[in-house]
């Protein structure tokens, strides 16, 4: 899959993530494999899940950002 993670933070309930992607992909797919391959990668590495079934929420929140508010956020 072809993105690129420019940014990433977030709290012990939530992560945020600014992300640069070609249109020909769905948000859908982006916020699967994200979550898809960092939970694997937790269980391997032998952390345990905060709650007895997984270790996301199966919803998200998405909205896209122009060049325009990249340039700018860097402001505040």
């Amino acid at each position: 899959m072809n993105f690129q993670v420019l940014e990433f933070n977030g709290e012990s309930n939530h992560v945020h993530a600014l992300i640069e992607y070609q249109p020909k992909l769905s948000i859908s797919q982006i916020v699967n494999a994200l979550k898809g391959v960092s939970s694997r990668r937790d269980g391997q590495a032998g952390h345990k899940k905060p709650h007895k079934e997984e270790l996301w929420s199966p919803s998200y929140f998405a909205v896209s950002v122009g060049c325009a508010f990249r340039s700018f956020k860097g402001v505040y």
